[in-house]
Order: C-alpha cells, then sequence, then structure tokens
C-alpha cells in the first residue's frame, strides 16, 4: 500500500498555543523559568549529571512535604499515577481499607481500592463539607481489622480542606496506615508529613508547583517501605512497585528501572528550587492573601462560596453560579474574549458552581484584578445587575488591609 494513503486528512502545521491566563482548578501557569528549564540540553537517564539533580530533587521535594522520608521522589505520571503506587502497594487482596469520599476524588480512591482487591469502608460526608473525624472513628471502632485509612486532604472538586493533622492521629491510634491526596494542596495549604506522621501521600506537578502536568509527588514512611518489602506476594503493577524503584529513586548508585522523562524533571526541580526560595510559610501566606481578595470581589457580585469559611481551600475557590445566568456562555466568553480559562463543576456540581484556581504562579495579584474585572463585564454584557469597578476595588480594600510580611 502507498505510504502517502496515510497522511492526515488536513495539512498539519507547528502547533502555536494561545497564551492563556489559566486559573481553573490546574493546571496553573508555568512560570518562564519552568519553561526555559523544559528548553535545556536532554541528558541520559544515568548521567551522573543528571543522577545528581534526582538527589537534589528529592531533598527540595522533602522540604516541600515537610519530611526526612528516604522514599520522597516523583513519580512519572500524572498525580493519579500517583495514587495509585500507593494503593498498589499498600492493599494485599482482602484488606480492609478506610475511604473518605466528600468529592470525585474520594471516589477514585474507592476505585483504586477494589480494583486492587481492597474491601472498601466507605465514610460519607456532602460534597463542599470537609471529613468529619467522629465518621471516621466510628468506622475505625466497627473495623477494627481495617489497615488503612485513606482521605483527600484538598478536595479539587469542591474546594474543602479536611483536618489531616487530626485524621492521621485516628488511623494511628487504631494502628492503621494512612494515604493522604495533597495534589491540590502541596505548596499552597500547610503540609507536615513527619509531624503528621503520614504514611503515604501523593500530589501533582501542575497545580501549586506550577510545573507542567506529568509528574507526581509522592513520599513513603519507613512504614510502607517495610509493608512493601515483607509483602508474601509481588505487587500487581511492575512499573510502580517500591521495592523496584528503591534501587533507582533510593539508591545514588541507581539500577535502571525505566527512562526518566529528564526534561520534565529538569522542570520540576526549577519549580521547587522557586518555592524553596520563596519559603513555604511566604508560599502559604501569598496564596491565602490573594484569596482573601478575590473573596472580597466575589461578594461585590453576589457570588456565594460553596465551603464554609472555615474549611475553604485558598488555592480553589468554588462558588455557586448567579441565578439566571448560562454559566456555560460565560466560561466561553472569558475563554474566547479574555483568554482566561476558569474550571466548571465536576460530578454532583455540574452546571453548578466554577471553580477558580489561585495556585503557584496563577496565585498573583495581576490575575486577580485581571480575572475580577472581565468576570463583571461579561457578567454585566449578559444582563446581570453589577456595579462596574466594585469588584476590583473591594479586592485593593483587601490587599491594603492584608500586606504580605
Amino acid at each position: 500500500m502507498n505510504t502517502e494513503d496515510f497522511r492526515p486528512e488536513k495539512e498539519v502545521k507547528i502547533f502555536y498555543p494561545p497564551q492563556r491566563v489559566l486559573m481553573g482548578p490546574g493546571p496553573s501557569d508555568t512560570h518562564p523559568r519552568v519553561l526555559n528549564a523544559m528548553a535545556r540540553p536532554t541528558l541520559g537517564h544515568l548521567d551522573p549529571v543528571f543522577t545528581e539533580m534526582m538527589e537534589e530533587i528529592k531533598s527540595l521535594m522533602r522540604y516541600a512535604f515537610q519530611t526526612k522520608n528516604r522514599m520522597t521522589f516523583p513519580v512519572s505520571g500524572p498525580g493519579s499515577v500517583g495514587m495509585e503506587m500507593c494503593f498498589v502497594n499498600m492493599i494485599v487482596p482482602g484488606d480492609k481499607v478506610i475511604v473518605c469520599r466528600n468529592g470525585v476524588f474520594g471516589g477514585r480512591m474507592i476505585e483504586n481500592v477494589e480494583r486492587h482487591g481492597g474491601i472498601a469502608v466507605v465514610v460519607e460526608d456532602k460534597w463542599g463539607e470537609p471529613v468529619d473525624p467522629q465518621k471516621v472513628e466510628d468506622a475505625l471502632k466497627k473495623n477494627p481489622d481495617a489497615k488503612i485509612v485513606a482521605f483527600v486532604h484538598a478536595e479539587t472538586s469542591t474546594g474543602a480542606s479536611s483536618d489531616a493533622k487530626t485524621l492521621c492521629e485516628l488511623a494511628r491510634k487504631h494502628d492503621c496506615l494512612t494515604i493522604v491526596d495533597t495534589v491540590t494542596s502541596l505548596g499552597g495549604s500547610p503540609i507536615k508529613v513527619d509531624e503528621w506522621e503520614i504514611d503515604a501521600i501523593y500530589s501533582g506537578s501542575q497545580k501549586c508547583l506550577s510545573c507542567p502536568p506529568g509528574l507526581s509527588p509522592v513520599s513513603f514512611s519507613e512504614r510502607v517501605t517495610d509493608l512493601v518489602k515483607n509483602r508474601k506476594e509481588k505487587v500487581h503493577s511492575w512499573f510502580m512497585d517500591i521495592s523496584l524503584l528503591l534501587n533507582y529513586w533510593g539508591s545514588s548508585t541507581r539500577t535502571y528501572h525505566h527512562t526518566a522523562p529528564t526534561n520534565a524533571l529538569y522542570a520540576l526541580h526549577e519549580s521547587l528550587l522557586m518555592l524553596a526560595e520563596e519559603g513555604l510559610e511566604h508560599s502559604w501566606a501569598r496564596h491565602r492573601r490573594n484569596y482573601e481578595a478575590l473573596k472580597a470581589g466575589f461578594a461585590t457580585l453576589g457570588m456565594n462560596y460553596v465551603v464554609q469559611e472555615e474549611y475553604r481551600l485558598p488555592q480553589l475557590n468554588s462558588v455557586f453560579v448567579p441565578e439566571g445566568v448560562d454559566e456555560k456562555e460565560v466560561r466561553r466568553r472569558l475563554l474566547d474574549d479574555y483568554n482566561l480559562e476558569i474550571g466548571a463543576g465536576l460530578g454532583d456540581f455540574a452546571g453548578k458552581v466554577w471553580r477558580f484556581g489561585l495556585m503557584g504562579t496563577s496565585s498573583r495579584v495581576e490575575n486577580v484584578l485581571f480575572c475580577l474585572n472581565v468576570l463583571e463585564s461579561v457578567l454585566s454584557d449578559m444582563g446581570m445587575k453589577v456595579e462596574r469597578g466594585a469588584a476590583a476595588s473591594a479586592a485593593h480594600q483587601s490587599y491594603a488591609a492584608n500586606p504580605m510580611f
């Protein structure tokens, strides 16, 4: 057969993406320093210079997670791969796992438990509410043979934050290991792996770290590595088997495991370095300050939050769509007319809420003001009564009242 028969049906040219302002639930804007890092010369994944950089990534990740865990490294894959790595290594078929669901991503944890042969004991909370520690303790008392407690620290589908410290204390009290999803919280909200004694934790590169998608930072306690080493049956995934990765990420003398995404790791190295340069506490405060300003602007537009104040994530703002407003049309106009991306609702919240991200590089003053101004303009054009300029003015007042330290 002629090779010309397989040519694309239309002419394909060099792809030039538009310049967007990313204020949805992720990915966030990638800093120019991180983009530049990706363009550096590609090295072999066993090159001694590259392996030295891998050690630096591990050190920087330990700072971000606030841990001294030896097994702290980025998985080659998105946050979903980090999630599956935790479950596939820690679950033996028949294990009982307490899984907390208060949004979409708790549901994905349940799916992982079941796919790996575990028994999921589900603790349900309403979407938009945090995980209730009392419900977790009740489930632990009813299931004394449970091995693991799994929960989402920062539920991306709703913007709700749960009390990870308390939930981990409950798990330890009942002799359970913990698996914690911090995809949306790492770098934007306090996470203290060692202090809270978290056993397995995973995140994503594309949220508050402002790195392109495709890597999942993970960290495992010695309790987990011991558990995996002592398994009587092999982990049900070759690629995600921690015992095999110990010889790749866990040792300075590396044994080949897989071809690491070198240039993507350059980007992660740069983003983690930027986080260390800014300082974790400063980053947490910056996300909080920009949230306060955005919240002040939303109040002038009559936009109500899904989550109660004390449980809100500053980096993920879920608000109800004002009555009578075409939520899809607003998102379309923001994207087409202003190159501003915001997120729609998922699952139970589809068509009912918007999700505004203030993550990493996207969490800055100019983005907050730009978002409020163009949102106000679009809503006004669509017939909603708004006081023009009021949203940005309220944000300015918030910034004046909340200076950075």
